[in-house]
């Protein structure tokens, strides 16, 4: 399947599964369908679906519960990331955030479902055991204190202090690149592929997901709030690739990755290195 039809399968997914317990909550539900319904770019998700409709095609309507239990997680920490005690961000993907179209309490409580349901969906998925907690333990492991929240965690500890070129990498490895790098092992691991080529698609997914952290640097720096969705120039006193290169300096690293990631995709088969292309091409030009 081309790209775009994977997101379209996905949309199709999410809209019919993604759902919490109808209560007589005044809000919740709806507050809890509100990112997704935004729309979103769906990267991670289509990392995974692409790996398991190159080498598995007939586990795509499996694969589809795990993809969605990656976007939920990551959406979990968009949400919690927005709140005022982190970024204070006033919109994401282009609508207002959880806390300032409800309160802080509803943001932080769909957040929390969020991240917990993730794992409820693998748990229900059409997976064998043995499946489900490999997936399990790859989402929990480079979603958790091992990467997004150890990467969060210093990312706010050291805002206002300069960090090394390697300490940078190292925040924005944990904080941005393991979940999608967890996002393409989850794939290998659908598909049944070798534990060495599950390395070699994390390995890809730790540069992709440097590569998506310069590129969202860059564009905090020179896109307006309108053209992002999302607030920007707000990372003058974060540890950015921008602030600690410049633009020029983060661009060529940008480049650099991007040609690296385009090199090493050749050595897919062919119709996932179209899909990985095409990927490259659109998000980071």
């Amino acid at each position: 399947m081309e790209n775009a039809q994977l997101i379209e399968s996905f949309e199709e997914f999410l809209s019919k599964h993604l759902n919490t317990k109808e209560s007589f909550h005044p809000h919740f539900q709806k507050a809890y369908l509100q990112m997704f319904q935004a729309g979103g770019k769906r990267f991670r998700p289509l990392l995974l679906l692409s790996i398991v409709d190159t080498y598995q095609q007939t586990l795509l309507p499996n694969a589809m519960h795990a993809a969605l239990a990656v976007e939920m997680l990551h959406t979990y920490s968009l949400i919690h990331d927005d709140l005022p005690t982190f970024d204070d961000a006033p919109i994401r993907r282009g609508v207002e955030t959880l806390h300032i179209s409800y309160d802080e309490v509803t943001a932080t409580l769909v957040g929390d479902a969020l991240n917990s349901d993730a794992f409820w969906m693998i748990s229900r998925a059409p997976f064998s055991p043995e499946v489900k907690v490999a997936l399990i333990e790859t989402l929990s492991y480079n979603g958790g204190s091992h990467g997004m929240v150890l990467g969060q965690a210093i990312d706010c500890f050291f805002e206002e202090k300069k960090l090394s070129l390697e300490d940078l990498q190292f925040l924005h490895q944990h904080k941005t690149a393991m979940l999608i790098a967890g996002s393409m092992k989850m794939g290998a691991i659908i598909a049944d592929l070798p534990k060495e080529e599950q390395e070699r698609f994390y390995q890809f997914g730790l540069k992709l997901g440097l590569l998506f952290q310069v590129q969202d640097d860059l564009i905090d720096a020179l896109q307006t709030p309108q053209e992002a969705g999302k607030p920007t120039g707000n990372d003058q006193v974060k540890n950015s690739f921008t602030n600690l290169l410049g633009v020029e300096g983060a661009t060529e690293v940008k480049q650099q990755l991007k040609q690296e990631l385009l090199d090493e995709s050749r050595d897919f088969k062919r119709p996932l290195d179209r899909k990985m292309r095409e990927m490259i091409e659109k998000y980071f030009k």
